[in-house]
C-alpha cells in the first residue's frame, strides 16, 4: 500500500508540473527550479519530485542538464523516433509504408496550410523552398533543410494535433532519402516548389494535388527499388 501511494503522489506531482507548465508558469527550454523549492510549490516531499521529475523525463517533457539543472523540453512530449523506425531492418519496406502513411496525411495538411497560412509564414515557406533549392543546385546534402520545409509547411495547418505528427513525417523523410541516396533531386525541387506556390495562392486543391504529386514521385521510385530487390539474384 506504502508503494502505490507513493506511486500515486508522483503522479499527482509530475501533473501539476505539467499544468505548470501549461499555464505558462515553466516555459518551453526554460530551467525549472530546483527539488526544494518543487517540493514547496507542490507540497510534497523531494523524493515525490525527484519521482516526478523521472516520469517526467521518460515522457520527453522535461530533460536534466548535468552541472545546469532540469529543464522544460523544447518538443514537449515528443521523441525523434516515436515509434522505434530504428530498429526496423527491412529500410525500403519502410520506406514504403511510411509513404503510405504520408500520403494520407500531408496532402491535406498542405490544403489546410494553404487556407490558414499567414502572409509571413507564407514568406518562410518560399524561403525555405530556396534553400532546399539552393543546397540541391550545390549537390550538398539537404536532409535537414528537406525536414524542414515539410515542419513549416505543418505548423502553417493550424491544427494542434498536426505539429505532433511532424517526427513521423521526419522519420519518413530521412528513411526516404537514405534508401534513395537523395537521387530525387530534380523532382524534389519542381514539386516542392509547386506545393509552395499553391500555398502561397491560397489554392488549397492546388497544394493537396503538388503534395500528391511529390510523395507519389518517392513512392514510384521506391517501389522500383523494392522490385529489384525481390528479383532471384543471377550468381
Amino acid at each position: 500500500m506504502k508503494s502505490i501511494r507513493k506511486t500515486l503522489l508522483s503522479q499527482t506531482a509530475a501533473q501539476s508540473i505539467i499544468d505548470l507548465i501549461i499555464n505558462g508558469r515553466y516555459r518551453q527550454g526554460n530551467k525549472i527550479p530546483n527539488e526544494t523549492e518543487l517540493s514547496q510549490t507542490l507540497e510534497v516531499s523531494r523524493t515525490t519530485v525527484r519521482e516526478a521529475i523521472k516520469t517526467l523525463v521518460s515522457q520527453n517533457i522535461l530533460e536534466i542538464r548535468r552541472g545546469s539543472g532540469t529543464f522544460v523540453c523544447d518538443k514537449l512530449g515528443i521523441v525523434d523516433d516515436p515509434l522505434g523506425f530504428r530498429f526496423i531492418g527491412d529500410k525500403v519496406q519502410l520506406a514504403l509504408d511510411l509513404l503510405e502513411i504520408r500520403m494520407l496525411l500531408e496532402p491535406h495538411i498542405a490544403e489546410k496550410a494553404a487556407e490558414n497560412a499567414t502572409d509571413e509564414e507564407i514568406a518562410d515557406i518560399l524561403a525555405q523552398c530556396d534553400r532546399v533549392d539552393a543546397l540541391i543546385s550545390q549537390g550538398v546534402a539537404h536532409d535537414a533543410e528537406d525536414v524542414l520545409f515539410h515542419t513549416k509547411i505543418a505548423q502553417a495547418a493550424k491544427n494542434v494535433v498536426i505539429p505532433n505528427l511532424i517526427p513521423v513525417i521526419n522519420q519518413a523523410i530521412f528513411v526516404l532519402m537514405q534508401v534513395t541516396h537523395r537521387t530525387l533531386l530534380q523532382e524534389t525541387v519542381t514539386t516542392h516548389r509547386a506545393v509552395a506556390e499553391a500555398i502561397q495562392a491560397h489554392d488549397g486543391a492546388g497544394a493537396r494535388n503538388a503534395m500528391t504529386e511529390h510523395i507519389m514521385f518517392n513512392q514510384r521510385f521506391v517501389e522500383k527499388l523494392k522490385a529489384a530487390e525481390e528479383q532471384p539474384s543471377t550468381r
